[in-house]
């Protein structure tokens, strides 16, 4: 049994080389925050490895639970994804995502769904139906996870091609229009890690897009820097002034950082740094403000997760 264990997580783990900047092509700003994106990945993928090869996800979590505070969500967005792996190659067999946010996962159940999104990426569309993501308002992320798979490993079409697949089929009741701006949140996120954590990179990279979806990727951004880091206080302040009219979005990005750092217990110094540049508060404060704004009420002419962003953004006017 141990064997076909190890078997499975060979054959469904990335090589631990492809989270290396240099293999992707990425921006290197200094030593530093190349260490901090590759160790991001190398946390990912040993989140992605426990659950790979795990019999169930109680026995992932104890793993999972080993992983430095600062990395730990990371590890559990790879468990999502492997799990989610796992789900859409053996239908019919236990959800072992769903058995995952029953779990220990709930706590981090932001990265989880990303992690599924990484799997849709990876997995044939025939399997799609056997993705898991129950929640409708958070379904969204899934495809926050898609968006940042496809511009970390097809960087050149997704991010400094500004490639948009038309009419993304899923979620299958739409809106399809809607879709696209999620993937670009996604994308956003991802180019923080492209651009190396160099603001002035990033926001060079943003300009080659086209105006309507830079509020995205700003957003996506916002919230990969104040999530992941890898910027000092300085750097965060140049970021928010070459936003301009998207320093909205960056706090609304940063916020959900700060929601997923506190649901989850895994809050951080530079967490905290962050979120009193982009929104002007305590991470604690920011993650309220998630907390406080939920939407009530199913998807109309807008989804719930639009309105909700609005809401969230709409809190910071004042700081902005």
């Amino acid at each position: 049994m141990q064997s076909l264990r190890d078997l499975r997580r060979r054959i469904l783990t990335p090589d631990i080389s492809e989270t290396k900047m240099d293999v992707r092509g990425f921006h290197v700003k200094n030593e530093e925050s190349k260490a901090l994106l590759e160790t991001v990945g190398s946390s990912f993928l040993a989140g992605f490895g426990y659950a790979a090869e795990a019999p169930t996800a109680v026995a992932a979590e104890r793993r999972l639970e080993t992983v430095p505070t600062r990395f730990r969500g990371f590890a559990y967005e790879g468990a999502g994804m492997a799990f989610a792996v796992r789900d859409a190659l053996r239908p019919g067999r236990p959800r072992h995502v769903a058995s995952l946010l029953a779990g220990r996962g709930d706590a981090h159940v932001y990265m989880v769904y990303v992690g599924v999104g990484w799997a849709m990426a990876r997995v044939p569309r025939f399997r799609w139906g056997q993705l898991y993501a129950p929640d409708p308002l958070l379904r969204w992320l899934v495809l926050d996870g898609y968006g940042f798979h496809q511009a970390y490993f097809h960087t050149d079409r997704y991010v400094h091609g500004q490639y948009r697949r038309p009419g993304f089929p899923w979620p299958a009741d739409g809106p399809r229009e809607y879709a696209d701006r999620v993937i670009d949140q996604g994308i956003g996120r991802a180019t923080w890690f492209v651009g190396g954590t160099d603001v002035d990179r990033v926001t060079e990279i943003f300009s080659a897009f086209s105006a309507d979806r830079r509020a995205d990727l700003y957003a996506g951004a916002g919230l990969a820097a104040t999530y992941a880091g890898g910027a000092t206080e300085a750097d965060l302040r140049r970021f928010r002034e070459r936003a301009g009219d998207h320093r909205l979005d960056l706090a609304q990005g940063s916020a959900f950082a700060a929601g997923a750092r506190v649901r989850a217990g895994l809050v951080v110094p530079h967490n905290e740094v962050a979120t009193q540049v982009f929104c002007g508060v305590s991470t604690a404060e920011a993650a309220k403000v998630t907390d406080v704004t939920l939407p009530h009420g199913q998807d109309g002419p807008t989804p719930a997760y639009e309105r909700w962003r609005q809401a969230i953004a709409a809190e910071f006017e004042g700081w902005c």
